[in-house]
Parts: C-alpha cells; structure tokens; sequence
C-alpha cells in the first residue's frame, strides 16, 4: 500500500477521497489468542509458558467502524510486555477485560469475541474514519498510542488516565496492532515521523508514552535538571527510553544492567553511571521470603560512588517484587519512587521504616494521557528521542518475538512487519534521517 506523499499519478498526489475509495476487504490477517484455550498453561510456571503454542496467525473478520473511530491499514507494530502477558493468560486471561467492555454499549458489544486480536503499537495509513472524526482522513501517515478512553464521566477530564472505563487498546480491548488492520479511537492517532521507517516508528508507541509520564510528566516523577535517577534496565524497552528521557533533560541516569552488552549499549545512549547487576552479584533476597538488606546498603554505596556521594532523586520502578525493596531503600530523603508494570511479579515488600522516616513518595504510574503521549511523540518526531528498535520479524512470527521478550533475549525493542513488504520502507525525510542515522541503528549496531 502507498501513501499519499508516495503515490503520484502524473503530476497530481493521490488524495484523502482517493484512499477513501479503496475497498475494504472482508477479512485480514491477524495475531490472536483463542478463548478456549486460555487454560492451555495451567500448572506451567510462569517462565516456562511458550507464547508461540498459544498466539495464533489467521484470518478474522473486518470490525464495523464506529463513531469517533478510524481503521487503520498498519504497516509495522511491536511487542511490548502486556502482549506477553496475553500470550500466556497472565495476570489473568484477557477475555475477561473484553467481556466487560462489551458490557459498556451496543458498540463495544464487537469487542466480546471468542478471539483477541492484539498488540498496542502500530505505524501505519489511515483508510476510513467514522462519524465525527475531523482531524484525521484516509492516506494520513500515522501512529497509534494505546490509550482507549469513553470519557462520559467528569473523572477523565483532567487526566484522562483517570477516565473510569480507561482501557489499554490491544489488551484490553480487541482489534488490536499486531494485525493488517486496526481499529482505533481517532484520539489514539498521532503523526508518524517523517524521518523513521515503518517499524521504527511502530516501536516507541507504548514504551516511550509510558516512560515520558512516569518520569517527566508533573503526574509522574517530575524529573528536573541535575536529578539522580536510577532506572532498572535501563537498555530494556521501557528502560531506554527513560535512559534517553534523563540524558535529553539534563539528569544523571544511573543505569542499572544485567550484561556487559547492555552496559554497551547504555554507553552508547551517552549514560556514564553503569551497575552491571550480575557482574557485581546482588541478590536482593535471600530466598523465597526473606530479603537481604546488606544488599540494599551494599547496593546504596555503589550508586554512591557514582554519584559523587549523592543518593538518587528518582528511581524508575518496573521490574516490581525482585527489586521493589532496594529501590525504596536507596531512595534520598524526599525522593521519589515511580512505579509500573511489575515484570518480576505484583506483590512489592519493602522495610516501610525507610519509606515513612524519611518523607519519600511512592507514585503509581500507568501508560499515558494523549497529551502525554503526543509530547513523546514529538520528541521522537524532533530527533531528541530515538527508536530502540533491535530485531524486526514478520507477522506469522509474531510468537517467537513475543517468546524473545518472554525470555529477555531481546534488546531494547522488537517489531514486527505486517503490510509492509520490507524494513526500511516509510521514510519521507531522508536529510533528517541521515542526520541521527547512528542513534536510530544503535540498539542494531550493539
């Protein structure tokens, strides 16, 4: 498919009406979990669930456009972590969030399916817009951020994060990403980097949103110049791009890594205070039920010598159960501790001691506003923020990504092409693109 800045017909450029008269097939190809099968894992442990026996690559039908809603013809997406956890039914199955949407209105009645499409990042064209939809027509270049709001109640209107029936698109509704076709809110669209190709411009949707309101959003950390900030893998998908966020804003990132290859890779980001976690041997738990707090203080000195002896103003929290209690720890006085996602599991200890005496903040932070994330957005468009794209695979191995990031065989973040033919394709700006050529490769190059 080509759009509009590609397609010429003589002199004249393919219009919106243009796009808009292109038919609409009756299916697509899609990946998808089946609701009959979300017992498939049970007994397995967690780390042993293999996401290339549960996702599927079929053919499903085209969803009815709504109002306020556009289908989207989608290029290139990616894998993020929540498309892990619908792979393998974890923390719960994802057919359940589908069956209370579909409770909301006869519209989201469509979402109530015995299949999930899923994937919540996408780069791809415009091919039909509902009723009320102004800001966006067919052929516009796009991407899609991953937050899905109804916003009738006074609640989400100052932070639509806050919207009672606030939903992650792709998880927890359907139709999602990691498909030919997409349906989406119109307020979910943004406009895709000139200078990136499809598959990076898929990449930073979900990751770079969530890292730029947790740690520079006024609803997350609130970074400043000059913070310490200490991030939890910190070459990672999520990770990175906080990496990047505290170098472009003026802050110290202390990053924290499982390998010398990712160390690298930080270097290369330009972050100078490194702790290779595995190398240096902490194991913040004793075992199943008892933690170390020899670690934290061990962990604490080390951070010290990379600071100049300074304790850390931020500490960007993911990883959850493994590392939640050094974090509370190592915080200063009146620090913050900013947290989502969870990777290492859900239930969080710390010695509240730490916490209460020394007047620190724990501040739950998930995805982002639209705001937020056409903030992100735009510094990605700007050249300040790059995609940490490593690996890009086709739609029909979309498991074996997903199996990637399971195990953390990745680095950075993995894409996966859907109409597009090729990587590479999509770049309008080459000038730019030449300019950052080395950051946009970076996670490539390591």
């Amino acid at each position: 498919m080509q759009s509009q800045s590609e397609a010429k017909s003589g002199s004249a450029a393919v219009t919106a009406a243009d796009f808009a008269a292109l038919p609409v097939p009756e299916s697509y190809r899609a990946v998808t979990v089946h609701k009959d099968e979300a017992e498939m894992f049970a007994g397995v442990d967690s780390r042993e669930k293999d996401p290339r026996k549960s996702l599927h690559v079929e053919d499903v039908p085209v969803p009815e456009l709504g109002p306020g809603e556009a289908l989207v013809a989608v290029m290139a997406s990616s894998v993020n972590y929540n498309s892990v956890w619908t792979s393998i039914f974890e923390p719960v199955s994802t057919f359940g969030f589908l069956e209370r949407y579909g409770r909301v209105s006869e519209l989201t009645r469509r979402h109530d399916l015995p299949y999930h499409v899923i994937g919540s990042d996408l780069a791809g064209v415009v091919l039909r817009t509902g009723p009320g939809v102004n800001a966006w027509k067919p052929g516009d270049e796009v991407v899609a951020h991953c937050l899905s709001v109804e916003l009738e109640s006074s609640d989400g209107h100052n932070d639509t994060m806050l919207d009672p029936e606030q939903r992650i698109w792709g998880f927890e509704t359907n139709f999602g990403g990691l498909a030919e076709l997409a349906l989406v809110k119109s307020n979910q669209l943004m406009p895709k980097p000139d200078h990136l190709s499809w598959e990076e411009a898929a990449a930073p949707g979900l990751v770079n949103s969530t890292a730029y309101r947790q740690l520079v959003s006024r609803n997350g950390a609130g970074m400043k110049q000059g913070d310490n900030v200490l991030i939890w893998g910190a070459s990672g998908g999520l990770g990175s791009y906080a990496t990047q966020f505290a170098l472009a804003g003026g802050a110290n990132p202390i990053c924290v890594v499982s390998s010398d290859q990712k160390a690298e890779i930080c270097r290369k980001m330009g972050a100078e205070a490194i702790i290779d976690r595995n190398a240096e041997g902490y194991r913040f738990w004793k075992d199943e039920q008892n933690q170390d707090p020899r670690e934290w203080k061990r962990f604490g000195k080390r951070i010290r010598e990379l600071t100049g002896g300074e304790d850390v103003d931020i500490v960007f929290e993911h990883p959850g159960r493994e590392t939640f209690g050094a974090s509370v720890y190592v915080t200063r006085k009146g620090g913050t501790i900013v947290t989502c996602a969870s990777t290492s599991g859900y239930t969080h200890e710390y010695d509240n001691r730490y916490l209460w005496m020394s007047l620190k903040r724990i501040i739950g932070s998930h995805f982002a506003n639209y705001r937020e994330a056409w903030e992100a957005n735009r510094l990605v468009a700007k050249g300040k923020i790059h995609p940490t794209l490593s690996k890009v695979y086709s739609l029909d191995d979309t498991g074996q990504a997903a199996y990637d990031v399971h195990r953390n065989l990745h680095q950075g973040k993995v894409g996966v092409l859907a109409l597009a033919p090729r990587e590479g394709m999509g770049v309008r700006d080459h000038e730019m693109r030449e300019n950052h050529l080395d950051a946009i490769n970076r996670f490539r190059n390591v």
